[in-house]
């Protein structure tokens, strides 16, 4: 008898906590300002994919999963043995061509002197020819062989441009394979970290087959969702601050971007709001330099809180986001 009476007590106590702790909650929440909103969100990146310009075998996988990269890093290399013995082959056909130009530049040369030497002769049968030394006859054979000689000189002219024109096409298509061998190693175009690595070496690789992707470390930003009613007052630049969860501490931001788009909270982001009411989607983003100092603190996809001021007055922050690293700044510029 006493063990049934108890039941009905037990319960009606945890429906008193339970109840005592939802008007606690409530009580916090419609304690801040009117002008304040709090989301949920997630720290968001954006991702880079290294992949190949051209098919080929990959030689070599220089980084791991986690590991922090440089930009102009070297991370990955795809096997250019091919691309090095079509180099040799272009090299040595640039040392044909400039060969075959030296060739030319010398029989133009000939060609020059063979001319003068035609000239010389034509104009001393003209005067042989004035005072009745020589006959016509002789004359115009002097005068024809000038005139071969000139074309012949053209001609040999023309050779040299079309040698010069080898020797650039010969070079043209050394800094091709030379491009196509630099495309083979694979470098990472910003600072940031390895999350997948897509493929091994000895794997062959299709042209613009993805063997790495890098989380960019300059781009990071915190996306959470608002209310049409909020966000309609919200301003680009608006203090903001970012507290992540199991983090004691309350990251300054500035609003960088509202979507110009309502749309139904995604279901992967958990809001305090109904689901049924459209939401903006915002970024807040905080200085690259303090991204720089805790660098090794990053986390893409790590949830949190997202404070929002939406007034035009001084943000009036509640304790909960008065916390800083040491050192950190209160704010940060726009």
């Amino acid at each position: 008898m006493k063990a049934s009476r108890t039941i009905p007590i037990i319960l009606i106590a945890l429906a008193g906590a339970a109840g005592g702790g939802w008007y606690y909650w409530n009580a916090q929440r419609n304690a801040l300002p009117a002008e304040l909103y709090v989301g949920n969100g997630r720290v968001e990146s954006d991702q880079v994919d290294i992949a190949a310009k051209t098919a080929g075998r990959l030689s070599a996988v220089l980084v791991r999963e986690g590991d922090m990269v440089q930009p102009g890093q070297v991370i990955a290399r795809i096997d250019s043995s091919e691309l090095e013995a079509q180099r040799a082959k272009y090299a040595a056909d640039v040392a044909y061509a400039e060969a075959a130009k030296i060739e030319a530049d010398a029989t133009v040369e000939q060609r020059t002197a063979e001319l003068r030497f035609k000239e010389d002769d034509l104009a001393r049968k003209t005067r042989l020819a004035n005072t009745g030394v020589t006959s016509q006859e002789a004359l115009s054979e002097s005068l024809s062989a000038r005139d071969a000689a000139r074309a012949i000189l053209q001609a040999a002219r023309q050779h040299v441009t079309a040698a010069e024109r080898s020797v650039e096409a010969a070079r043209a298509l050394v800094a091709l394979t030379e491009a196509q061998i630099a495309d083979n190693i694979l470098k990472s175009p910003v600072k940031g970290r390895i999350l997948y690595k897509l493929a091994n070496p000895g794997e062959v690789v299709a042209s613009g087959g993805k063997v790495l992707t890098i989380v960019d470390l300059t781009q990071v930003y915190f996306e959470l969702f608002i209310p049409s009613e909020k966000a309609i007052r919200l301003a680009i630049g608006a203090p903001a601050r970012i507290v992540p969860d199991g983090a004691n501490v309350a990251i300054p931001a500035r609003v960088s971007f509202v979507s110009p788009d309502a749309q139904f909270t995604p279901k992967q982001v958990e809001t305090r709001s109904e689901r049924d009411k459209l939401m903006f989607r915002v970024r807040l983003r905080t200085s690259q330099s303090l991204i720089e100092r805790h660098i090794d603190l990053v986390k893409t996809g790590a949830r949190g809180l997202g404070y929002v001021w939406t007034g035009t007055t001084p943000p009036a922050w509640p304790d909960a986001v008065q916390q800083r690293l040491p050192g950190d700044p209160i704010d940060v510029e726009q």
